[in-house]
């Protein structure tokens, strides 16, 4: 039991401290590439790193029937999520864009909701507009409005793709296991982004040795192994309890930000963050219980049972 309690505040180390430190990672890489070649550039060395893995171990190929599937919810959740995070970044500093993708939850609460009629229920809708309301704080403390709001925007669209992978694939990870799936869907991730191998070659030739490896670093470390550990306490306590750990990245990549590239956090920000990290929370870690507790004193108080 306690080597079990050692290699789970091991995994958890791992997943918070390598996932923060990716949002600083991508503006250091954002100095010398351009958000595509960052992401093409990032994809291909954790395909690569995984393709030796999957060999090493001699893990099995996905059935051709499930492959459309997967490239797709891959191009949702690596290609299409990194790209946009990217862009976001270039005029969103990495703490608030850490901030931003917490709403990547609400969002997958709602599409849950729409496709599997999964209930949405009345915490989950104050969360989601305590959310807003966070989101909203972040905005005002960004200082030039029209020139931030739009990467916000687009950091915001990286979440809701995000959401769409997290919400389609339970059913892949329980035919093919969570380790597998993720290799897949990284791999149907980096071909599409293979359109923009022209040039990549050029930007490595004259950027910096410290942009380069901060982008080696993130396909080697923040892209493969939180998912690796995250499969192993998953496995222990399941995934709703495990990814609660992940609430904690904002305030680390913060913190890394500040030391690694220098980036002193706004207080309207930090508010924000605070307020949209609450939101998320109150509907994930209260909903059941705030659920039995206020549904029964509403309908009481009008009379009718729900």
């Amino acid at each position: 039991m306690r080597k079990k309690t050692v290699q789970m505040i091991i995994s958890n180390s791992l997943m918070i401290g390598l996932w923060a430190s990716a949002f600083p990672g991508i503006r250091a890489g954002l100095e010398d590439y351009t958000p595509e070649h960052l992401a093409l550039f990032r994809l291909l060395v954790g395909s690569l790193a995984l393709l030796l893995f999957a060999v090493f171990t001699q893990k099995r190929l996905p059935d051709m029937k499930d492959i459309p599937a997967i490239f797709f919810l891959g191009f949702l959740g690596f290609a299409l999520y990194h790209s946009l995070l990217n862009i976001g970044e270039k005029t969103v500093s990495a703490g608030v864009a850490s901030l931003l993708v917490t709403t990547a939850p609400i969002f997958s609460a709602m599409l849950s909701c729409l496709f599997f009629r999964e209930h949405f229920g009345f915490t989950k809708w104050i969360g989601s507009i305590i959310s807003l309301f966070g989101v909203s704080l972040i905005a005002f403390g960004t200082g030039d409005y029209t020139y931030s709001l739009k990467g916000i925007v687009v950091i915001l669209l990286a979440a809701f793709s995000e959401s769409i992978y997290f919400v389609f694939q339970p059913r892949y990870i329980k035919k093919y296991g969570f380790i597998p799936f993720v290799t897949f869907t990284i791999w149907g991730g980096t071909v599409p982004m293979l359109v923009f191998l022209p040039g990549l070659g050029g930007e490595m030739i004259n950027a910096s040795m410290n942009a380069t490896l901060s982008i080696v670093y993130l396909g080697l470390l923040p892209t493969v192994v939180p998912y690796f550990a995250l499969a192993y306490v998953t496995s222990l306590v399941g995934a709703s309890e495990a990814t609660l750990s992940l609430y904690v990245t904002p305030a680390l990549a913060l913190i890394i930000s500040w030391v690694w590239i220098g980036e002193i956090p706004v207080f309207f920000s930090l508010l924000g963050g605070a307020v949209t990290i609450g939101g998320v929370c109150f509907t994930y870690l209260k909903g059941n219980k705030m659920n039995q507790i206020l549904i029964p004193h509403f309908s009481s108080k009008r009379g009718n049972k729900l």
